[in-house]
């Protein structure tokens, strides 16, 4: 579970990245948790941009897509959400929490 500082310093890094994922007509199946999924081993901190044709809320992709890839929420803003899961050799660093 993700303390509110490290949610902010998540939030920083990622105010510049581009969407990596786009979830469309098809919502969440198989293949785009795969694509998460390996996505978040690469990347470890991911956007994901909900486009309008899908038809689930944005709260519920989100929530499903960590579910599945085991990440953590780092933000939903508009159509857009921030994904988070260490990798087996962490790149980032994240605040220590309490």
């Amino acid at each position: 579970m993700l303390t509110g500082k490290q949610k902010r310093f998540l939030r920083a890094l990622g105010h510049g990245l581009k969407p990596v994922i786009q979830v469309g007509k098809s919502d969440v199946s198989e293949a785009l948790i795969r694509e998460t999924c390996e996505a978040l081993a690469a990347h470890e901190l991911i956007k994901v941009k909900v486009l309008e044709s899908c038809l689930m809320d944005r709260h519920s992709v989100a929530e499903e897509l960590c579910t599945a890839c085991e990440a953590e929420l780092a933000q939903v803003l508009g159509r857009t959400m921030l994904l988070y899961k260490p990798a087996k050799e962490p790149k980032l660093e994240l605040p220590k929490g309490k």
